[in-house]
């Protein structure tokens, strides 16, 4: 348990750790005002015995309860608050630190980890730690402070009582610790069950138009069911087997209660206890364990906790690609491969490719697929690390530049678009959050895009969905393209830009291609016979490596998969029905 604490408040910023330390130091305050019900029993009780309750002895028993209930207040509220903001300053700093680690994580990473956990992360795991986390963690606190402090006040009373007092807590906390222990694997079954949940669930969303096209709606359905049904029960399951080591925790504060009580009348009845002590004893037996009752109930969800935090942490102590090179500026745009290999897990993609790409030049990347060709441009704008040989920009090895400073050199335009749910003018100056709208207007119109977005019924304040789901995929192209121009970087990497686009809006898409990468450093992946044959060198990656280089004229001269590859497209555009 107490190992399990350490790590959530390790977890935590070292601001926020502070507030809940002195939460918990709150609590003993708390539990202070709370003891002082028992010397206020104590005034009532004596005076009972001695027949002596005058107003005097009312007021004064009345004064410390009146001190205990409201210190106790004040003091709860002060420390409830602290404790809500420190869960939730935590849990938002750690969101924002996951996303600024995810940053700079190699591109394999997520290749070998599925979005759902990731969002599941980020999403369940934190709005567990932020809503229950911090609940449990300082209830569990406050009522081992609480105990701690009136079993010292027992034992400095009256040792003899304070000793069952001990017992009863060593009991307590052995069946809390058998408890802590069933609870560890069904604690991380539950945070899997609920990210596979999580995956699950938005899987669906994604593919719902293949799901519906393909009449697999039964089937995907039942998918869905099986892990919503999974989840419920790896909670039902969690809570059935911990109820009874709640139950018994419960059973041994009650008995000890017990045992307290028949203790204090036995020490009376032998003479070496007096009557009030006594009294006051068997008062008390009944609210020293109440806080403790509670903690022990909770302390269940303490592994869960662990789990939660360990998901988080696990993110965080992925290794980041080095970003701590120097802010610099490449001399030139010329970009060099020199001997790269790379492989991701076992299999080997890359192997052995050297390569010059000299500035304002327009290299093309064409091969079958699987062949390496999208894998060897994000080692060239260094997406991925390298494991042998170097990457350089303008004669400097990539990974000397910081990655921002690398990053301000290259803009990309992707085959599949991703747009925010945010205005239509924020997408275009993602790059550029400043940017003023005159700038946004003129990039627009350079990436074709000004005509259709103007017929929108807001215009450029038009906020498009999730992805750019209201936007056809012409649009969306163009409207990436506009927001390249705006970053105005003098590398341009296209991957498949044009492969997806329909006929009409092809002419437009082209023309804003060029507009975007006139006196640029050019690198595409391209299939397109019209976005090929002009590049002033053509690259033919198949199995990792470069296997014919040269123009257009020079590769159709020559026998070769990039003769076949434009043969094949040629027949392909001849064909009909």
């Amino acid at each position: 348990m107490f190992k399990i604490l350490k790590n959530f408040f390790d977890f935590c910023t070292a601001e926020d750790r502070r507030k809940f330390y002195l939460s918990i130091f709150l609590s003993f305050v708390q539990a202070l005002f709370e003891a002082m019900k028992i010397p206020a029993i104590g005034v009532m009780v004596k005076a009972l015995i001695e027949n002596n309750v005058t107003g005097k002895t009312c007021l004064i028993c009345l004064g410390i309860m009146l001190v205990s209930v409201i210190g106790s207040g004040i003091v709860k509220t002060k420390s409830t608050m602290l404790q809500t903001e420190g869960g939730y300053s935590t849990c938002a700093g750690k969101r924002m630190e996951i996303a600024e680690h995810l940053r700079y994580l190699p591109m394999g990473y997520y290749n070998a980890n599925s979005l759902g956990r990731i969002m599941s992360v980020a999403t369940n795991t934190m709005q567990s730690l932020e809503n229950v986390a911090t609940r449990v963690v300082m209830i569990v606190c406050s009522g081992i402070v609480t105990t701690a402090v009136i079993t010292v006040m027992i034992l400095i009373f009256d040792w003899r009582i304070g000793l069952v007092l001990c017992f009863g807590l060593a009991l307590f906390f052995a069946v809390n610790s058998a408890m802590m222990n069933a609870s560890a694997a069904m604690s991380k079954q539950k945070v899997e069950k609920d990210s596979a949940l999580v995956a699950r669930v938005i899987e669906y969303i994604q593919g719902i138009a293949e799901v519906r096209a393909y009449r697999l709606t039964g089937s995907q359905s039942r998918q869905l069911n099986k892990a919503i049904d999974e989840n419920e029960n790896a909670n039902i399951a969690m809570e059935v087997k911990l109820i009874p080591f709640m139950t018994v925790q419960s059973f041994i504060l009650k008995a000890v209660g017990t045992l307290i009580t028949l203790a204090s009348l036995l020490l009376y009845l032998g003479g070496t206890m007096e009557l009030l002590t006594c009294l006051i004893m068997i008062i008390s037996s009944y609210i020293i364990y109440a806080q403790l009752d509670t903690a022990g109930k909770y302390s269940a969800l303490l592994r869960t906790v662990d789990v939660c935090v360990r998901n988080a942490q696990e993110i965080l102590d992925t290794p980041q690609m080095d970003i701590n090179g120097e802010n610099a500026v490449p001399s030139s745009c010329d970009i060099s491969a020199e001997n790269i290999g790379f492989a991701y897990e076992e299999r080997r993609i890359i192997d052995g490719i050297s390569l010059d790409i000299p500035e304002k030049t327009t290299t093309a990347i064409v091969g079958p697929s699987g062949g390496g060709k999208t894998t060897l441009v994000n080692l060239l704008s260094r997406f991925w690390d390298v494991d042998e040989g170097r990457v350089t920009l303008g004669g400097r090895d990539v990974r000397e530049y910081s990655m921002d400073a690398l990053m301000r050199n290259y803009s990309f335009v992707f085959q599949r678009v991703y747009l925010f749910h945010d205005t239509i003018a924020n997408n275009i100056r993602f790059g550029q959050p400043d940017a003023p709208m005159e700038a946004v207007i003129e990039a627009a119109k350079k990436a074709c895009c000004h005509d259709f977005i103007s017929a929108l019924p807001e215009g450029y304040d038009t906020v498009i969905g999730e992805g750019g789901a209201s936007l056809s995929g012409g649009e969306k192209q163009r409207i990436s393209i506009a927001r390249a121009i705006m970053k105005d970087s003098p590398i341009i990497v296209l991957d498949e830009a044009t492969a997806n686009v329909d006929p009409e809006n092809e002419a437009e898409l082209m023309q804003a291609v060029e507009a975007l990468t006139k006196e640029k450093t050019i690198i595409m992946i391209a299939h397109r016979l019209k976005t090929v044959r002009n590049a002033d060198r053509i690259l033919v990656v198949d199995r990792g490596r470069i296997v014919q280089q040269g123009t257009h004229d020079e590769l159709m001269a020559q026998e070769g998969i990039y003769r076949g590859f434009i043969q094949g497209r040629e027949k392909a555009v001849s064909w009909k029905l």
